[in-house]
């Protein structure tokens, strides 16, 4: 498993990187087939995918962050959402510092709410941050993948996530996601209750679908929009994206 960059100052000077990619992930319950770190990994996958396309320089993850609504499962940790503002914030304005004025935080936990706040705050006078995948990257990926089940519906561990890690690092996959499946479409309530209140397994989604082939279909979607990105923070803006 390589998920963190291994590069040197050298490399980076060499480079010269306008862009730096920061991966946001969580530390938190998965089921019993999926690890603890899965939004991290992806994170770093999605990281690993773009840094193959474009020149970004790619950062270690932040791997705990805002998995409130999983309250209590075992393993699962926490920061709050002023601890991640304040560390994201600080990051950017050390690489601002060394030259690099431009970051993409490249979440893939939807529990961190606060991403888009950040993001709104950082670009109040020109673009100097942005956020990735948005839920439209998401659909596009989905629907490019071939993918049966719906964002909504394949909430947490299902088609998607377990997906990917069969493509990207499939040893992180452990087994029983084939009969997993747990159906949850219902939610009101997510915020106040937890997830606790909608599943007993961790589960909310549909991994009995999932493949290896899916999961690379879906990375070369997200790789594709991350092109738009990088020229929004340029300046030249695609409304089309």
């Amino acid at each position: 498993m390589t998920l963190l960059p291994n590069i040197t100052t050298v490399d980076v000077q060499e480079q010269a990187p306008g862009v730096a990619v920061l991966p946001v992930g969580s530390y938190e319950q998965h089921g019993p087939y999926l690890p603890l770190i899965t939004d991290t990994a992806i994170a770093c996958i999605i990281a690993r995918e773009i840094a193959a396309a474009y020149p970004v320089l790619v950062l270690p993850p932040i791997s705990i962050a805002c998995s409130h609504e999983h309250g209590t499962w075992p393993g699962t940790v926490s920061i709050s959402a002023r601890t991640l503002h304040a560390v994201i914030t600080d990051i950017a304005a050390s690489l601002e510092a060394s030259g690099i004025h431009k970051l993409v935080l490249v979440n893939a936990h939807g529990g961190n709410y606060v991403l888009s706040n950040i993001v709104q705050e950082a670009n109040l006078t020109e673009p100097r941050m942005s956020l990735f995948p948005q839920s439209r990257e998401w659909s596009r990926a989905r629907e490019h993948a071939g993918l049966s089940s719906s964002a909504h519906d394949d909430m947490h561990a299902g088609e998607i996530e377990t997906s990917i890690l069969l493509h990207a690092e499939p040893s992180l996959v452990r087994p029983g996601y084939e009969a997993a499946d747990h159906e949850a479409a219902d939610r009101p309530f997510l915020l106040t209750l937890g997830m606790q209140e909608y599943t007993k397994s961790g589960v909310i989604g549909f991994p009995s679908h999932s493949t290896a082939e899916k999961g690379r279909m879906v990375l070369q979607s997200l790789s594709n929009d991350f092109q738009a990105h990088l020229a929004t923070l340029a300046g030249k803006v695609n409304n089309e994206r």
